[in-house]
């Protein structure tokens, strides 16, 4: 995307910034009286899969956008926050084809029309750009949409939707505790807001009972048509396949183009939900939609690039901007699994900000990795010092020094790594903000 267009809808973005606040003040009276003041757009749009979760919720959209496309379907989706451009929030479907990022005119003239309609009330941004992504859904025809929760459930700006398609509740642990709870069973509590009395709902694997104990009874309270992964559907490798199986009975699908097997249970519950929304798609639609699923900054491998060139010669590098302790536990094993396959030194570039939980995410790679480099974030004034960052890393018994830049950490793993055999195998994570910065300054943003 050229810079010229990118300039026109971030600087119309820019504006609202400097004039309401960044964060949230979750609430559902600002948003529902925008909305009212364009008409109430939510009430127009297609089919919805409402998605939220603390990990896994875009994969989880993202295979269930892959499915549908591979379908025909034409799929508007909703995610946030966005790695390098504001219109990576806005995918608009295709008819017969994959949805495009909406084009920045498209968005900038949106952005206007809704903060013309706020006419300077006190709202929050991320109020603005969820009407923005239901002006646009509801302006542009497609068979379904795809709408990703920002944070919470309940009174996130996302849950004005009256009666989605299906609800799905993705993997619940510990997370942005200050506006949720500092209980699991409360934040299960909080995501469970999103599910409708009546209307369908997928609960995605989840490790701890209480949530879903949670999750389940909530469901029940409302008269949700309910599906339960390891209960009423379910995935598992055999045999070099992704076994999946629900009330329909067995299917044998290819394994996810995502990588780690994590993935599995994600890739169930976007098959699960998709036939719950009432779309009953051709298993080569499946196969299809798994075998070329993309999902950004999530397990993503550097294949090139600007940064490639300040590592490593044949370095294995890959981004993931998991930043809690139960996606620290899944992008370790995800790591630990690619080194039963091919063997390599890990080394973690890390930056995060200071609402995470470091230690917790550092420990998940305990005994994996070789040394851990912390760097700034350079997307988010809420970063944490590296040296800072570094002690925590310490903390948590890891070997760790703190750098100035990617750039430099790339550097100091190749001279500590010049006489190894083996090539090392490097993740760059611990915030999307960070792998944001990387793929910008990588020349590689979402398309």
């Amino acid at each position: 995307m050229a810079a010229a267009q990118v300039s026109e809808a971030a600087q119309e973005i820019e504006k609202l910034l400097a004039l309401h606040p960044k964060g949230f003040d979750l609430s559902l009276d600002r948003i529902t009286r925008l909305l009212a003041a364009l008409g109430n757009p939510q009430d127009r749009l297609p089919p919805i899969i409402h998605v939220a979760g603390t990990n896994g919720k875009g994969s989880v959209t993202a295979f269930s956008r892959a499915i549908l496309e591979a379908a025909g379907l034409s799929v508007h989706v909703h995610t946030s926050p966005h790695l390098v451009n504001w219109h990576e929030r806005y995918r608009l479907g295709v008819k017969g084809g994959k949805g495009a990022l909406v084009s920045d005119p498209v968005l900038a003239d949106a952005v206007r029309r809704v903060a013309q309609a706020n006419a300077g009330q006190k709202i929050t941004v991320f109020e603005i750009l969820t009407a923005v992504t239901f002006l646009l859904f509801a302006e542009h025809p497609a068979d379904v949409a795809v709408i990703e929760v920002g944070l919470g459930g309940r009174f996130d700006a996302t849950n004005v939707i009256a009666r989605p398609a299906v609800s799905i509740i993705m993997p619940i642990s510990l997370d942005h505790q200050a506006y949720l709870g500092d209980r699991v069973e409360l934040i299960a509590a909080e995501k469970a807001g999103i599910m409708k009395r009546g209307c369908p709902v997928v609960i995605g694997h989840q490790e701890e009972d209480g949530v879903r104990e949670v999750l389940v009874e909530t469901a029940e309270r409302l008269g949700c048509p309910m599906s339960v992964y390891g209960q009423d559907f379910m995935a598992h490798e055999e045999f070099g396949r992704l076994i999946f199986q629900d009330e329909n009975g067995l299917a044998d699908l290819p394994l996810p183009r995502l990588p780690g097997r994590h993935q599995y249970a994600n890739a169930a519950a976007a098959i699960r939900a998709v036939r719950a929304a009432g779309f009953d798609l051709p298993e080569a639609a499946i196969e299809k939609g798994l075998a070329g699923v993309e999902w950004p900054g999530r397990l993503q491998r550097l294949a090139g690039g600007k940064l490639s060139h300040y590592g490593p010669p044949a370095a294995e590098i890959w981004v993931d901007g998991g930043h809690n302790p139960g996606a620290g536990q899944v992008i370790a094993e995800a790591m630990a699994t690619f080194e039963e396959r091919d063997p390599r030194p890990l080394f973690l570039i890390i930056g995060m900000i200071n609402t995470k939980d470091p230690i917790g995410y550092f420990k998940a790679f305990l005994d994996l990795a070789e040394q851990v480099f912390t760097v700034p974030i350079h997307g988010s004034d809420a970063g944490v010092d590296p040296v800072a960052l570094a002690a925590d890393a310490a903390s948590a018994g890891l070997e760790v020094n703190a750098a100035s830049s990617v750039a430099e950490a790339l550097g100091l793993i190749a001279e500590l790594t010049e006489d190894d055999p083996a090539p090392p195998r490097i993740l760059i994570g611990g915030s999307l903000y960070l792998v944001g910065d990387v793929l910008s300054e990588n020349g590689t943003p979402p398309r």
